[in-house]
Formats: C-alpha cells, structure tokens, sequence
C-alpha cells in the first residue's frame, strides 16, 4: 500500500484518500480487515493515494505502517509529523512550547485541580511518558513510567495528555479549551485522551503540507474519521465521512455517516465509489 502521489483515477471521484486510525481504520482488536485492505487497495490501483492521518506520534505508529506495506507518508501527532514511511524517517516535525505548556497547564489546574499526565516526546523513536495517576490504555503500545510529573518538561515534547479524576472528557476539553484555548491547542482523541498541542496544530494544517507533497488538492480529498480531533481534517477535505461509532461532535459536520469501524464502514463507502 501506499501514498505516493495520485494519478488518473477514472472513475473514482477522488485524488486522496484520507483515514484516521484508532476507531476508523483500525477495529477494535487494532487489526484492519481483509475487506479495507482490499478497498484501499482497489482505491489505490484507481490512481488515488491512501495517507494516514492520526493522532499517534510516529512511535506509536510505525508498525502499523510497516504491517499494512504502507510506503508513502502520513500524518502522526494530531497533524504536527509528517513521516515517509518507505523510508522511515521525518520530512517535518512541530514540538510544543513547554513554557507555553506549563501556563496553559496551570491555568487548567487552577480552575479545575490536579491533573494526571502523560507527554509524546518528539523524534521517529520519542518515548510516551506516563506520569503517577495517568490512566494508561491497555494494549500493545508501549510507553515510560515515570515517578514525577517534572520529568515530563526535559525534552522536547509533541504533546501533553491529561486526565482529571472527576471531570469527563468533554467537560475537561470544555475547560481547557476555555481557560487555555490562547496558549495551547486542545482537542479530544479518544476515550481518556484530551491533548493539548500547539497553538494552531491540527490534522488539518498537518494534512494540507502532506498533500502539497503529494501534488493534490483539498478539492481531490475524501476522509474517514471517528473523534472530534478530525473535525478540522472534515472541514480541509472536500468529503467527511465519520464512522457509526463516531462522537456525536463529528458526526454533525460530516457529509456522510457509514457503518462503524468493526464493520468495514471505510471499504463500504469506498467500493461503492469504485462500483465494487
């Protein structure tokens, strides 16, 4: 598979091929079926270019690339990596203001009261560090535990996550998003994962300098998303297509809802555009 650049696509209506990962590409076991490979791969013959666009620093998403044959470029760290994928190695890279961090991080606690943390620190093999009381998700990912949450500020950092003990995702966005939306990016990836990023970071800005790569244009692109960090990526792509399981955030600003990522909703939307 890959995301080298488009060609005649014929009759498939699209240049680019935009898929998060985790709840969209990926089922819930972190496999993608025989059926989406399949469909990506027909859209891929078509002509069009399949890229990646996730939340996931590159560490945490290399061998999933590798097992898909992927070989072109993607888009890691909520849009602040774009990483070549044949040749394992980053074409750009946005780290975080940890002066910045650390004031938006105050404000947060000051408002709402302590907070567990974890950070991505920046480079193809940066550590995910995870600091005392951050819950953690299980599975195959790895990360560093650590025993302060200062260790967290000595290196150059791709993002902070944060977990409060009370608040639910949505109202820890809400607050952050309030009282720090001036300093820092904030957005909701997943269950228990609020980030905050750079100011200005999304996966839009990230997929806009992947796609000038690629030579194709807004107008070309269709992408397949699940959580409200994809909402700038549905409004860069000339097609938004949210999951079945999708939050409700997403769901409104897409043009399309197909079936959820357990049941192949990315290859039923896609065979349908090929005519399968």
């Amino acid at each position: 598979m890959s995301s080298l650049p488009a060609g005649d696509t014929g009759g498939f209506p699209y240049r680019l091929v935009a898929t998060d990962l985790d709840g969209t590409l990926l089922r819930d076991d972190h496999t993608v079926s025989a059926r989406t490979r399949d469909a990506l791969k027909a859209a891929t013959e078509a002509g069009a270019a399949h890229i990646v666009v996730t939340g996931r620093a590159v560490p945490w998403t290399r061998h999933i690339l590798d097992d898909l044959g992927y070989e072109g470029l993607a888009v890691c760290g909520q849009g602040g990596q774009v990483y070549h994928a044949g040749e394992h190695r980053l074409l750009t890279s946005v780290t975080l203001d940890r002066q910045l961090a650390g004031l938006a991080l105050a404000k947060i606690e000051a408002e709402v009261g302590p907070l567990s943390l974890a950070a991505s620190r920046d480079g193809v093999d940066g550590d995910v560090l995870i600091g005392p009381g951050y819950q953690a998700q299980e599975g195959p990912l790895p990360y560093v535990p650590i025993k302060s949450a200062a260790e967290l500020w000595s290196a150059p950092l791709n993002k902070l996550y944060v977990q409060h003990p009370e608040l639910t995702d949505d109202e820890l966005w809400a607050v952050a998003h309030r009282v720090a939306g001036e300093l820092v990016g904030v957005t909701m990836a997943g269950a228990g994962i609020v980030e905050l990023l750079p100011l200005g970071l999304s996966k839009a800005t990230g997929l806009a300098v992947a796609a000038r790569r690629l030579g194709v244009k807004k107008t070309d692109t269709i992408a397949f998303g699940d959580m409200p960090n994809d909402v700038p990526m549905f409004g860069w792509a000339a097609h938004g297509v949210a999951m079945a399981n999708a939050h409700e955030e997403l769901k409104a600003v897409a043009d399309e809802v197909t079936l959820s990522n357990e049941d192949d909703g990315i290859a039923v939307v896609l065979e349908g555009l090929l005519g399968a």
